[in-house]
């Protein structure tokens, strides 16, 4: 039998493009949405999962089991951008983020986990972001969220390590799929101390998601991880100077860094 795929947030962008990638290679694809129903023409069979919902996660599960009798891979996708000032974020909206892109992901490692040490066997991949190598002005919340799946990624994969479960972190730049629609936007507020730097930089945030790669590019890389015996535990995705900023991190001196990005936002 071909090995049995999971994949949250799968109806659409990086998701989807991943899901029927892996489906045309003769995988077992399931993707996940908060509302199948409304969704057509899915090449493969759509469940309903919302992450933050920890029943939700555990009966999508127990639905792919119960059909395969198996759980081979799992793709952490469901994810959620927020963008404003820390300030004017209202502090529901940064739990909701983080209910998405943190405790829903480690919800779903908790639920798949019982199946693959009985297997003895299985993969984890983590959609995490090229945001969370770095604190990033207006995107401090995303930064943080998808920072905190990275770090528990690490700790995670040397814990299940003897089961004979790999677990990655696939960390994507910018892509051309409709996060910025989805995601939440703190209003620019007329007269705020922000007003002028933050409309900037969601206008420049929104044009590298428009200019954004073919979200294929993330397909064929998780595909290649799959197909890798040995995986590494962090792989970047996407243009070469998004690549390098990290690189850059590491090696310059955080002010210099810092001065750098607020260049870059024109800060």
């Amino acid at each position: 039998m071909s090995k049995v795929v999971l994949i949250t947030g799968a109806s659409s962008g990086i998701g989807k493009s991943i899901g029927e990638f892996l489906f045309k290679k003769g995988f077992t694809v399931y993707g996940t949405s908060r509302n199948p129903e409304r969704i057509t023409g899915s090449l493969f069979p759509l469940i309903a999962l919302d992450v933050r919902n920890t029943a939700s996660i555990q009966e999508a599960v127990a639905t792919v089991i119960a059909a395969t009798g198996k759980l081979d891979i799992v793709i952490n996708n469901a994810g959620v951008g927020i963008t404003g000032p820390l300030e004017e974020i209202p502090t529901d909206e940064i739990r909701n983020n983080f209910d998405t892109n943190f405790f829903g992901p480690v919800e779903v490692m908790k639920a798949v986990l019982p199946q693959m040490r009985q297997q003895k066997s299985g993969q984890i991949i983590n959609i995490t972001s090229i945001a969370a190598y770095m604190g990033l002005p207006y995107r401090s919340v995303y930064s943080a969220s998808k920072g905190a799946l990275e770090l528990i990624t690490e700790a995670l994969r040397m814990e299940v390590k003897s089961f004979g479960i790999h677990i990655s972190n696939v960390a994507p730049g910018d892509f051309a799929t409709n996060i910025a629609s989805g995601r939440f936007h703190a209003p620019l507020i007329k007269g705020s101390a922000y007003e002028a730097t933050y409309g900037e930089t969601l206008r420049t945030m929104n044009d590298h998601v428009d200019a954004g790669s073919n979200p294929e590019e993330m397909a064929l890389a998780v595909y290649k991880i799959i197909q890798t015996p040995n995986p590494k535990i962090h792989y970047k995705v996407g243009a070469f100077m998004q690549k390098f900023s990290i690189v850059l991190k590491r090696v310059l001196p955080d002010k210099v860094y810092e001065k750098m990005l607020m260049n870059h936002y024109k800060l």
